[in-house]
């Protein structure tokens, strides 16, 4: 019997580039001290508050099946929570409730896309994204946002690939490279959409992590909001990453029909995750405050270290909770550099090259280990390059 060529296919070649990554998790299974700076994973756990009225959420019922759109109380915090950021008129009618931004994005795709469309999305990139569109049958399509532009993408590469696309999905804050998206880049791209009728995913799961300008959803952005689908989460803003739950924000026509998909997929997040959500939101930015501090700080701490040498260059830190480290002058790729500083110091990093083309021979951190910790191994990382440039 032979699988279908959609599951098969979803990342060809294997690993997509994470081959480091698994060889870490490798090394730390068998017992090596290995230092990680690779996935977005918070150090600090989801705060005991949230677990609280996750655990009273639980213990008074509200474990069976819940509303597969989201319960009301969530649906409305969460168009309240965007309506206020963007200023953009939203209700309920607006969001569906999803397991998280993973599924928030699958579930968008599937809105949009048939069967051979051909979507578009930025390089570098979230390592998910062009399996989910293989994932629904469309036509990946990258396009690059290279360092030079400090990662922003030009309107220009766009409309050299947009004629016959459906779809664009971009991130801002962004993951790989902590660009955060000016206002003249978002403006570009939504009139890019506009002209070629384009549908556009913005993945937003970092929008409380902005250490540099401020974050600007291009639904807000004229005649965008109709054409705009906004992925959000608990997960990174609140550290709810296990607790999967996120949203898709979009026209209310777009969202009947996802919580039709979701009826059949999905079948909704449980209740008391839900309750634990909205007790969270209900917090306010200081608990999101809470959350993010520890960023900001090692953000501080990796522009002091980098501004001491010169071999190592770092691309702007604007957002997120990464750092794109270019080490192209010490003659390695990306990857090579990332291979040889797990062999030899036990230090894992995500090579640029994980992320698509554009960032090949840069190496991404993630500042999600103890401030002192964190220190220490991009220092050590440091010295290695300089080591490796001699």
């Amino acid at each position: 019997m032979e699988l279908s060529n959609r599951i098969t296919h979803l990342t060809p070649g294997g690993s997509d580039g994470w081959e480091v990554f698994y060889k870490a998790r490798a090394l730390k299974t068998a017992g090596e001290p290995v230092t990680e700076l690779t996935i977005g994973e918070h150090d600090i756990r989801t705060h005991p508050s949230i677990l609280d009225a996750m655990h009273v959420s639980a213990k008074g019922g509200h474990t069976g099946y819940a509303a597969v759109p989201g319960t009301q109380a969530l649906r409305e915090a969460v168009a309240t929570r965007i309506q206020t950021r963007t200023g953009v008129a939203t209700g309920a009618e607006n969001i569906l409730i999803t397991p998280g931004g993973q599924a928030a994005l699958y579930a968008a795709f599937n809105a949009i896309c048939d069967e051979g469309d051909t979507a578009l999305f930025i390089d570098p990139y979230y390592a998910t994204y062009p399996g989910t569109i293989r994932g629904i049958g469309g036509v990946p399509q990258a396009i690059p946002a290279y360092p030079r532009n400090g990662f922003q993408p030009r309107a220009e590469d766009i409309e050299e690939h947009a004629k016959g696309a459906t779809s664009l999905l971009i991130n801002t804050p962004n993951n790989p490279t902590g660009a955060v998206y000016t206002r003249d880049t978002l403006q570009a791209i939504a009139d890019t959409c506009i002209a070629n009728d384009l549908w556009l995913i913005s993945d937003e799961v970092y929008d409380t992590q902005v250490w540099d300008g401020s974050h600007l959803s291009p639904r807000a952005l004229p005649n965008m909001a109709d054409r705009t689908l906004v992925v959000g989460s608990m997960s990174k803003s609140h550290a709810m990453t296990g607790s999967r739950v996120g949203w898709v924000c979009g026209p209310a026509d777009a969202i009947e029909h996802l919580i039709n998909l979701a009826t059949h997929t999905t079948y909704g997040v449980p209740g008391y995750i839900q309750d634990a959500a909205l007790f969270a939101l209900g917090e306010g930015t200081p608990l999101e405050d809470v959350v993010s501090a520890p960023f900001s700080r090692r953000r501080k701490i990796t522009e002091d270290l980098l501004a001491k040498q010169n071999i190592v260059k770092g691309c702007p830190i604007s957002g997120a909770m990464y750092a794109m480290l270019d080490v192209r002058a010490t003659g390695l790729s990306g990857q090579d550099f990332a291979n040889a500083l797990l062999d030899e110091h036990l230090i894992a990093t995500m090579p640029g090259e994980s992320f698509g083309t554009a960032a090949a021979g840069h190496v991404r951190v993630a500042m999600t280990i103890d401030d002192e910790t964190y220190t220490s191994a991009l220092q050590t990382l440091l010295d290695f390059a300089k080591d490796k440039a001699s």
